[in-house]
This record gives structure tokens, sequence and C-alpha cells, in this order.
């Protein structure tokens, strides 16, 4: 799995359990204030991922536009360095 799909569903599926939140509250689950905000924040969550994901789409069509996320560097992904036992 390309680490650009790893990043889409790390972010994603946060996403997703807000989503199945809101949809609970849609369809008759009464939600106490402390639940109302947290799916508020959840809608930012929404929002955020949603940038994101069309954001890292445009870097891989135009590269530049990486400066979307902040910087046009991506990361790097790299496996750690084995531990050797001295």
């Amino acid at each position: 799995m390309s680490d650009y799909l790893v990043s889409l569903i790390r972010t994603w599926v946060p996403v997703a359990v807000g989503s199945v939140a809101a949809w609970l509250t849609a369809h008759g689950v009464d939600l106490n204030t402390a639940t109302t905000t947290a799916l508020t924040t959840g809608g930012t969550a929404v929002a955020a991922a949603v940038y994101y994901a069309a954001a890292r789409a445009l870097e891989r069509r135009w590269p530049a536009a990486g400066y979307l996320l902040g910087t046009k560097r991506p990361p790097t992904y790299t496996p750690p360095a084995p531990k050797t036992d001295t």
C-alpha cells in the first residue's frame, strides 16, 4: 500500500467515526450537550479532511500545490533502523 494511501486512510478513519455519530443524531438518537460539542468538533474534522484530501490530490498533479498544506516538500517515510544489541 502506498504512503499516500496510508496517509489518506489515517485521515479518513476518524472522519468516518464522526460521520457515524452525526448520522445517529440525525436519526433520532438524543444527545447531550457534551456529545453535541463532540459532533461539532467532528464536523470541523470532516471539513479539514476534505481540504487535506483535495490539497493532496492537487499536489499529485501540480507539486506546487503542496503549499496549500504549508510546505511544498512532501514527507518521506523511512522505516526505523533495526536495533542492535551491543
